[in-house]
């Protein structure tokens, strides 16, 4: 099982990024996926998550109205779309995939991570 993000990139503070995460998983559909970031000198923390069915959502405070999280379970791909950026949004973005949206949101017992793609706003 491979998870690889993409889109990440170079831009101005007020500007837009939408991250990909393509998943070579069978029952991609199975499973809630999430984005996480990790910032130098920082823990990694959680941005955003999905359900299963893409019909709930949880997004961490700091990018509540500015980041979407989305899925297409026939593309077995999940997005971030993410406006309106700052500075302090710069980060490596990780997707990761697990059982629940609990486990998403807390980090813990996640069955697959991805290799992260890099993101920096300038200010």
């Amino acid at each position: 099982v491979q998870l690889q993000a993409s889109g990440g990139g170079l831009v101005q503070a007020g500007g837009s990024l939408r991250l990909s995460c393509a998943a070579s998983v069978r029952a991609f559909e199975d499973y809630c996926m999430g984005w996480f970031r990790q910032a130098p000198g920082k823990e990694r923390e959680f941005v955003a998550a999905i359900s299963w069915s893409g019909g709930s959502t949880y997004y961490d405070d700091s990018v509540k109205g500015r980041f979407t999280i989305s899925r297409d379970n026939a593309k077995n791909t999940v997005y971030l779309q993410m406006n309106s950026l700052k500075p302090e949004d710069t980060a490596v973005y990780y997707c990761a995939a697990g059982k629940t949206l609990d486990r998403i949101i807390k980090s813990y017992d996640l069955d697959y991570w991805g290799k992260g793609t890099q993101v920096t706003v300038s200010s």
